[in-house]
């Protein structure tokens, strides 16, 4: 049977340094805490965290800023509406404007944005023979 042995680690001990005259101390120049620059190490956690802290604040941001864009209509009041038929070539602008100046609105936009809603349109794309609610001709705006 074999035997293992082990060494202990030698210390190299480096070259004994000079000596100073009498009276005088070497300085060893070390930096001190305060001349270190501070360093900001995160972890692959910390970073998931920092992002989704981000995340969080510019949702709450937007949900701040985009509740100011409600419509003012109050909750529950009911909007008088007719039905209409799209025609050939007509355009939701044009239905919106015909729309605006028998009720007086000055706005044609904020009426195609009302059509938009009552329909649940995304986008302004009409086709001929669709339905469409739109407010009432008869609707005062301001009621």
């Amino acid at each position: 049977m074999s035997t293992i042995s082990f060494a202990a680690p030698q210390h190299h001990r480096s070259a004994p340094r000079p000596s100073a005259p009498a009276g005088v101390r070497h300085l060893h120049a070390v930096p001190s805490v305060a001349q270190r620059p501070a360093q900001l190490r995160l972890t692959r956690r910390g970073r998931v965290v920092v992002f989704i802290a981000g995340l969080i604040v510019i949702a709450l941001a937007s949900l701040a800023f985009g509740a100011s864009s409600v419509a003012t209509q109050k909750a529950g009041q009911p909007v008088a509406t007719e039905t209409i038929v799209v025609g050939s070539g007509q355009t939701l602008w044009d239905i919106a404007s015909d729309i605006a100046a028998q009720t007086g609105e000055e706005d044609v936009r904020d009426v195609m944005h009302e059509i938009k809603q009552l329909n649940a349109l995304e986008s302004g794309m009409l086709m001929a023979g669709q339905l469409l609610r739109v407010p009432a001709a008869g609707a005062d705006a301001g009621e």
